[in-house]
């Protein structure tokens, strides 16, 4: 690792801690929210990629966790594997069945959807140059949006997962392109008028350009993390007035809803989670761990949260034997 790059990175870890210590000194700790709405995030792929029946985990998050509030991932290599041919099979049914559970969903859609790589990018659009590849983007929001615009089921529409955020393995990030992919949405679903969602990194961002662009603002709340470029854990040393700080800004400029469209409940491994033991899992969450980041989400002033690690919780249920997240997070719904 080069010097340059080590300097740059004990300048961030510096800042960090700097400004935790200056936030323990004079900010006012924030209220608890006692009684917060707790929703899930589902991502076929990712379920499918630990070896699960990914029809039967969705199924048992609806039905055995009780899970009212959902927030589906789409995947464009999923949704259109090849060009102009699109498969609706498995989001048509995923949609089915919350409804049946009247359950309510915020809709992911657009090039970057969360889960590793981000961007999930077909094969036959990855060499394609920017302008193509985003000619087929607005396409394929457009083509989604129009099919599931009666949709009962659907509250919201993320457009993108943390589109301003440099996260993941994509080709380039666009803002103004962003705004085009906003615009298409609302064009289409001009009649039902659903919020827009614009999710942000809660940890490395003040979250101001996403309130410009959302109605909604979702904020991702991590606590413990691999750092590749340190080849070591790191646990974040921000207390909850943290968030709730940035909070009552974005509140006071831009009178905004504000979410944690994405809360930290299962392991941040050095590889991907179906490339790593248990044992190495365990180090960033196990049942203790996740009581503890519940809790300091309680604390922040925030009133909704959505978890990351549903999929995660039912395979180590299947797969290993412990249903004890399962069964923990099941108190929350």
């Amino acid at each position: 690792m080069s010097k340059l790059k080590i300097l740059g990175i004990f300048l961030l870890v510096s800042s960090i801690l700097f400004f935790s210590f200056i936030i323990y000194l004079f900010l006012d700790s924030a209220p608890k929210t006692e009684n917060p709405t707790f929703g899930v995030i589902f991502s076929q792929k990712h379920s499918r990629d630990l070896g699960l029946n990914w029809r039967s985990n969705y199924l048992a998050i609806l039905n055995d966790l009780g899970a009212k509030e959902l927030k589906v991932l789409t995947h464009w290599d999923l949704i259109e594997p090849e060009e102009n041919n699109f498969n609706f099979k498995d989001l048509d049914w995923q949609l089915a069945e919350a409804e049946k559970k009247e359950a309510n969903v915020i809709l992911v859609i657009g090039m970057k959807t969360g889960r590793w790589p981000e961007c999930h990018i077909p094969s036959w659009a990855k060499d394609l140059d920017k302008e193509k590849q985003q000619e087929l983007i607005l396409k394929l929001v457009q083509t989604i949006t129009t099919r599931y615009k009666e949709s009962r089921s659907i509250v919201a529409w993320s457009v993108e997962n943390e589109p301003l955020f440099t996260f993941g393995d994509c080709p380039w990030s666009d803002k103004e392109f962003l705004k085009e992919e906003i615009e298409m949405v609302r064009s289409v679903d001009s009649y039902y008028d659903r919020p827009i969602l614009i999710t942000d990194s809660g940890e490395g961002s003040l979250w101001v350009e996403a309130s410009r662009l959302g109605d909604i603002i979702g904020i991702t709340m991590y606590k413990s993390v691999w750092m590749g470029d340190l080849e070591t854990y790191f646990t974040y040393p921000y207390p909850p007035s943290f968030y709730w700080t940035k909070y009552k800004i974005v509140k006071e400029l831009f009178n905004k809803e504000i979410i944690c469209s994405e809360l930290q409940a299962e392991p941040w491994c050095p590889n991907l989670l179906y490339n790593c033991s248990l044992e190495e899992q365990m180090k960033t969450m196990n049942i203790d761990d996740f009581r503890e980041n519940i809790n300091f989400a309680k604390q922040t002033g925030i009133d909704k949260f959505y978890l990351w690690g549903a999929e995660w919780w039912y395979w180590i249920k299947e797969e290993q034997g412990q249903d004890y997240i399962w069964e923990e997070a099941k108190k929350l719904f």
